[in-house]
């Protein structure tokens, strides 16, 4: 031990360092931030709270003050492609919202509700997303999926919804829809489809119709043979989309007469995200401004674009989420840093700053945070990869003569990306003496569409090989100890971190979240919107069995030696609880040391408090055991088995 500006300063292991942060701390402290809305200058936006069991709530900003819309217990949330977003929208009868219990729209006032559409004939049948406003402030545009069709996969179509909760189709026939968005007069909806085997970031159609009375006349293709997204009107009338032509996600402006479209500006940067929840938006209108952000390398920038020039605002943040405006010309998002959790944010063309909503206080000071190193290394066929590497980072504590362990980090999606912001579970792992890598592998969102196309025909390859050659790195050149490193992964992460266990041996545990096993279970079993998913990452199946079977560590076990802690939710739709079962199954039968948690009630993530904290509680505590160090707070000792007992 030795002293620092008066501060005790302690020598102990990588691991046993003592953290304020907590994992219940973490949990009750991670209220997600979401979609703010800007409707007569008054900003709505809404609020994930796992302290109020995970739910979703509504609030409103008025007069400089915060409050609830609709009863406490309301959950607002959207069922659309499971993974939701865009569940409500201002209006001028107020907000319209669809709740999580039974997927209905409702109208919310101050402390009540009303239900606004009918209750189909079987539970959370008919399902609302992504709404649009119409001219007249009170009817609204929804993307409708249709699941009371009695055991056959739901339909997904465009329905006008009338203020007394009557609708009509209004598009249908492709397999999806997304953004819809009216022009300024009304005559106009632009809108997104696309069609199996295509997901959002593929291939989609930049459709238009054309309306009289709310009712269509038209409706036709635009742009095609392209991945577009997000269509805007501007203040005048003219068309936009963010398409990917240039090899980037760029703004676009379209000739509707012409079917075509010219980028207003062509920069090597993200202007666009994979639309795996709906109601996003990276760009919107501000007079004759376009205020917009985007990524580069991974991190994420803001600014606006005046007379056809990108002017970048010079801000602490990292990260934004959706965009809209305030009359007076300022930009509101929510917006997060390398060392501060998302706020709600309005931001002006000078940079100045307003913060909106009720901060919580921060559950590290700085000199407890982590921040990253951007790092590049040579992967499979010579190919750059990129991550984000999180040293140790602890004010009371140092480490003894020797290199920490390493978490390696598989995002999910797997077409997503690694958070470019403060994330607390990384701090939660980082003061505690472990090294933390996030890694952006081929495939990742951020750095084109080549690089996203990279893990096309090569998930479980690609990915696992720059997930290992991170840890390589890392360790070769003295970040890591190669003795200790740990791969962890959600969803689609989780299956790259079981195909690293499974096809290398570099690994000393693993993390798997709701993590893929068993490929042809997932393309029979999973939701429509990913239904034909792996016909890209893998090939047609069941044309393409064989390679199914030979990615799919469920089929190769036998290779299996990691011990690995598994964790799911019961409710999960995505990745169904029985790849995690049939995983246990075959991790017992070859006596390898392993833990299983089931969450009752969490489906594809985990959004309650207490089991939130009772995950990352039980990880360290998994690690502790096979790595051989005792946590330096008291915690829960998660059962390590080798044969089946449960």
């Amino acid at each position: 031990m030795h002293m620092t500006n008066n501060r005790k300063i302690i020598t102990a292991p990588f691991g046993t360092w003592e953290s304020p942060l907590g994992a219940e701390d973490l949990a009750v402290s991670s209220i997600r931030l979401a979609e703010p809305r800007v409707f007569k200058d008054q900003i709505f936006w809404a609020e994930g709270r796992p302290k109020e069991s995970g739910r979703t709530a509504i609030v409103r900003f008025v007069n400089g003050r915060a409050s609830d819309l609709g009863p406490p217990q309301s959950n607002v949330r959207s069922l659309v492609h499971e993974y939701g977003g865009g569940a409500w929208i201002p209006t001028k009868l107020g907000v319209i919202g669809a709740l999580f219990d039974d997927q209905r729209l409702y109208h919310f006032s101050n402390s009540s509700l009303s239900p606004l559409t009918i209750e189909p004939s079987i539970d959370r049948g008919y399902r609302y997303a992504d709404p649009c406003l119409l001219p007249d402030e009170i009817s609204t545009i929804w993307v409708f999926e249709n699941h009371d069709h009695k055991g056959n996969e739901p339909t997904n179509s465009l329905i006008l919804v009338d203020p007394d909760g009557s609708f009509k189709k209004i598009a249908e026939g492709h397999d999806f829809y997304s953004s819809p968005v009216c022009s300024p007069d009304g005559s106009q909806i632009a809108y997104i489809a696309w069609d199996h085997p295509s997901m959002p970031w593929d291939r989609t159609f930049l459709r238009v119709i054309d309306l009289e009375k709310n009712e269509v006349v038209n409706d036709r293709i635009v742009l095609e043979g392209f991945a577009f997204q997000q269509p805007r009107w501007s203040p005048t009338g003219q068309l936009h989309v963010i398409s990917d032509e240039t090899g980037f996600w760029n703004i676009h402006s379209v000739n509707v007469i012409d079917k075509s479209s010219t980028p207003i500006i062509n920069y090597s940067s993200e202007f666009g995200i994979p639309g795996w929840v709906f109601a996003q938006c990276t760009y919107q209108w501000s007079n004759d401004n376009i205020w917009c952000s985007w990524v580069d390398h991974g991190v994420g920038h803001i600014g606006f674009i005046e007379e056809n020039k990108l002017n970048e605002l010079e801000t602490n943040f990292t990260e934004f989420g959706r965009l809209d405006v305030l009359s007076d010309g300022r930009v509101v998002t929510v917006a997060a840093s390398w060392t501060a959790p998302s706020v709600l944010v309005a931001i002006s063309k000078d940079g100045t700053t307003e913060i909106l909503n009720n901060q919580q206080p921060l559950i590290l000071n700085t000199d407890n945070i982590s921040q990253p190193e951007l790092i590049s290394f040579t992967s499979g066929d010579n190919l750059e990869a990129h991550a984000f590497y999180f040293e140790p980072k602890n004010e009371n504590f140092q480490s003894l003569n020797e290199l920490p362990p390493l978490i390696v980090l598989s995002h999910g999606g797997p077409t997503s990306s690694a958070r470019s912001s403060f994330d607390p579970t990384v701090q939660f792992w980082t003061n505690r003496g472990f090294a933390v890598v996030d890694v952006n592998y081929g495939g990742s969102t951020g750095f084109g569409t080549e690089y996203r196309n990279r893990l096309k025909g090569n998930w479980g390859i690609t990915d696992t090989q720059d997930c290992v050659e991170a840890a390589k790195y890392l360790a070769e050149n003295g970040f890591a100890d190669s003795d200790r490193l740990i791969i962890k992964g959600g969803s689609a992460g989780g299956y790259t971190t079981l195909c690293a266990l499974t096809w290398h041996n570099i690994f000393a545990a693993g993390i798997s979240r709701y993590g893929v096993a068993d490929l042809e279970t997932l393309a029979r079993d999973t939701h429509k919107f990913e239904s034909k998913y792996l016909d890209s990452l893998i090939g047609p199946w069941p044309e393409e069995s064989g390679i199914y079977i030979e990615r799919s560590p469920i089929h190769h076990t036998h290779l299996l030696s990691t011990p690995m802690i598994i964790l799911q939710g019961t409710e999960d739709a995505v990745v169904p609880p029985a790849q995690a079962e049939s995983l246990v199954r075959s991790l017992a039968s070859a006596n390898i040391p392993h833990s299983y948690l089931l969450f009752e009630g969490e489906g594809h993530g985990f959004r309650q408090a207490k089991n939130i904290a009772t995950a990352l509680e039980s990880e360290l505590s998994f690690l502790g055991q096979i790595l051989g160090f005792e946590p330096a707070t008291s915690i829960t000792r998660v059962e390590i088995r080798r044969q089946k007992t449960y």
